[in-house]
């Protein structure tokens, strides 16, 4: 398996390589020009029909999160489209253009409705979806973040073929019941628990969290297609457990049979957690593309810190993880850039696979600033910043003010706006409220840890203008030292 690492503290990984290499694995050639789209919160239209935890508040998408499709634009090159749905501030194109992105030709479906995802928007617009099917002849192959019917109908309506495999073998590939199934078989380490595929199943599994419970250990109920913290409960109560299994009975009641799709771990105190990317390769071979400490609050992912000090025994797992993961990825047919979370827990024990994303990661998009803007020795930071704008803020604004906590061309210190669309979420659709909760996203670049540090405080401190309404940054984002 080939690895890019250079030592036990970080990958040796270059944003050229990724690109050529991720291109030529779904499409046979480097320069495939792509149709990009970043369907975020794919795991919506996965656990569409499956039996898992209640959400009392439903599964939509945000506004925000509908809006992270900006991403995409970071692994766009200038023969590439990108498919968004809503059109990106000129300045903002301008800036990532003054950084050396090459910028893709931009489509956006009219009109876009906020409570649709960005696939929906484009098949419901007719002329859009005529111009995707003249580039089909020219070679374009779609990408999406990730593949649900709802893309694989796009692919088949455009004539654009799908550069990804198909629908349905991305969806068990990215439930938490194969990962954990996989870990099983190939005695990968893991927390103590159950995959719950039917209700006896989960009675099963019930059964013996409450005997973890009654020793003092929680444990962890987890939809098999959860994402960003949502279908993730930790219970310290078996009553809980008791009004659960009545809630999840009555809806399989209501649907009239016994499936379910839950994971039920004993709940792990952790002292890092982990991303890491691999990809698989059409032939069966693995590569490592890198790994990044992740940050997070309550299942909820909050960032990264790469490069991440590592012990050398862990990394070595990691890399044995990612090559038992990938070949069996491989193995059922999948090809493509795969994320895997792991964890290190107060002990400082491994567990190499908490759950496989097989799908374009956070960390997918930041691999187009590495070796490049994220320079070699540099440390950085991906995180978003929460605001509350008054009123739309064009990037002009915004950049001025960042002013010179906004990496410049050149810079080897700054702030990198990675989606900017996501600031005035709360505005799409034509609102003329008074304002909503929005997020910047960035990657933040120093020299050293505590550089880095202080740069976050003062982005954060500008961001808390008026106009802008940022917000304290929270506890939980605390750097370590």
């Amino acid at each position: 398996m080939t690895v890019h690492t250079g030592d036990s503290r970080a990958a040796d990984f270059r944003a050229a390589d990724f690109q050529a290499g991720w291109r030529t694995v779904l499409t046979g050639a480097a320069d495939t020009p792509l149709v990009l789209l970043g369907n975020f919160e794919v795991e919506n239209q996965w656990a569409d029909g499956e039996i898992g935890l209640p959400h009392p508040g439903g599964t939509a998408t945000s506004a925000v999160v509908q809006r992270m499709d900006e991403l995409a634009l970071l692994l766009g090159t200038a023969r590439d489209v990108v498919v968004l749905k809503g059109r990106p501030d000129e300045e903002y194109l301008a800036y990532l253009a003054g950084l050396g992105f090459g910028i893709p030709r931009v489509l956006t479906p009219q009109p876009a409705d906020p409570a649709r995802t960005v696939t929906g928007d484009v098949l419901a617009d007719r002329d859009l979806m005529a111009t995707l099917a003249r580039l089909a002849p020219a070679g374009y192959r779609l990408a999406p973040h990730g593949v649900s019917e709802s893309e694989e109908r796009l692919s088949a309506r455009s004539g654009v073929p799908l550069a990804a495999p198909p629908a349905v073998l991305c969806k068990r590939v990215n439930s938490k019941v194969y990962s954990r199934d996989v870990a099983t078989e190939y005695g990968l380490p893991q927390p103590p628990g159950r995959a719950c595929r039917t209700l006896g199943d989960l009675a099963d599994a019930f059964a013996w969290a409450r005997r973890t419970i009654a020793t003092g250990r929680p444990v962890v109920v987890k939809d098999a297609f959860g994402v960003s913290g949502k279908g993730l409960l930790v219970v310290h109560d078996s009553r809980r457990l008791d009004q659960l299994w009545r809630l999840i009975g009555r809806s399989a009641e209501g649907a009239g049979h016994d499936r379910v799709a839950l994971v039920v771990e004993e709940w792990v105190a952790r002292r890092m957690d982990l991303n890491y990317q691999f990809t698989v390769c059409r032939d069966g071979s693995v590569r490592l593309d890198f790994v990044k400490e992740a940050i997070t609050a309550h299942g909820v992912h909050l960032g990264h810190r790469f490069p991440v000090a590592l012990h050398t025994d862990h990394l070595a797992q990691l890399i044995d993880a990612a090559e038992v993961l990938g070949h069996r990825l491989a193995a059922d047919g999948y090809f493509g850039v795969a994320g895997a979370d792991a964890m290190v827990d107060d002990a400082g024990r491994l567990y190499p696979v908490v759950e496989v994303n097989a799908r374009n990661n956070m960390s997918t998009y930041q691999a187009a600033l590495h070796g490049g803007v994220v320079y070699p020795g540099a440390v950085a930071m991906a995180r978003h910043f929460p605001v509350r704008p008054p009123a739309p803020v064009p990037f002009g604004m915004l950049r001025r003010v960042l002013g010179d906590t906004l990496l410049r061309p050149g810079d080897r210190r700054g702030l990198v706006v990675t989606a900017a669309a996501t600031v005035n979420a709360a505005f799409d659709g034509g609102s003329s409220g008074t304002g909503g909760d929005g997020r910047l996203y960035g990657v933040l670049i120093a020299g050293s840890w505590p550089e880095l540090e202080a740069l976050e405080e003062c982005v954060t401190d500008r961001l808390r203008c008026p106009e802008i309404g940022g917000r304290s940054r929270a506890p939980q984002m605390e750097m370590a030292r």
